[in-house]
């Protein structure tokens, strides 16, 4: 009797997970990378402009609402430069989630006719929305420049801005992680992606996006302190505009929360799409 050559098993442990399957297919990310940035300026008129477009639009918007209609504060810094730091970052936080939150329903048709790891396309897509990032970023740059070098406004970086690669990782990470854990939810529980859409819309007034921690009242601050994306948008604005605050004990906190969240996205994503299209 001949012995088989190729056995092939379920997988059946909850921590099996093909890690090694994600650097085999790396050409793959990269495929995906590219995919997803030439669809973006694919047919579009001013292509990257739109980037820049939409958050001065935010900026100008958030100056007449928050700024003057409602008058919070923007602990001394001017209007433009302060909610556009935070408009950067939220909306690479923001973007990512949405990317990844939607995986298994937008990719159904390919992941029903061909293997691959399926954490090549919610990593592909946290890296390619990098690319948006960073042209925003630059227009954060512009802005700083120029109330830094050529206004009185009391703009200085220090040397927590050094965090600045390190805090943008932990933004992606909880942006990925929590997506990861909603599309598998959602494979199932199709209402829940009309709830998250709103619940991320209200989960910006609960991060200091367009007000500082300080501005918050006291007896909520604990409470916001609880956010693990509050540490990360209070130590850039401290390390590029020099007001906010640093809390090295909420970044701890932030990054343990992402290697909480990381591990059980990973571990319920990996177990969801074994059977997933039989839901979806």
């Amino acid at each position: 009797m001949s012995e088989w050559t190729t056995v092939i098993k379920p997988k059946n442990s909850l921590l099996d997970i093909d890690l090694k399957g994600i650097w085999r297919y790396r050409d793959l990310v990269r495929m995906y990378v590219r995919r997803d940035i030439v669809t973006v300026y694919k047919q579009t008129i001013l292509g990257p402009l739109w980037f820049l477009i939409q958050p001065m639009l935010t900026t100008v918007m958030y100056m007449f609402v928050f700024g003057g209609l409602a008058g919070i504060s923007t602990d001394g810094l001017p209007q433009a430069l302060f909610y556009m730091a935070g408009i950067t970052l939220w909306n690479y936080f923001s973007t990512v989630f949405n990317k990844c939150s939607n995986v298994f329903a937008a990719n159904s048709s390919v992941f029903g006719k061909v293997y691959f790891p399926r954490l090549v396309v919610p990593i592909s897509g946290t890296i390619s929305n990098l690319l948006q990032f960073l042209i925003q970023f630059c227009l954060f740059l512009a802005f700083y420049c120029y109330y830094a070098f050529f206004t009185d406004s009391p703009v200085h970086m220090n040397a927590t801005a050094l965090l600045f690669p390190v805090l943008v990782v932990m933004l992606a990470g909880h942006a990925m992680s929590w997506g990861l854990i909603i599309t598998s939810l959602t494979t199932k529980y199709r209402d829940l992606t009309l709830l998250v859409s709103f619940g991320l819309q209200l989960f910006m007034y609960a991060t200091p996006v367009i007000y500082p921690l300080s501005a918050a009242p006291e007896k909520f601050r604990d409470i916001l302190a609880f956010n693990p994306l509050t540490s990360i948008f209070e130590a850039f604005k401290f390390g590029w505009l020099g007001s906010g605050s640093l809390s090295w004990w909420g970044l701890l906190y932030s990054l343990g929360f992402l290697c909480v969240t990381t591990f059980l996205a990973v571990v319920i994503f990996s177990r969801v799409e074994r059977n997933f299209m039989d839901t979806v």
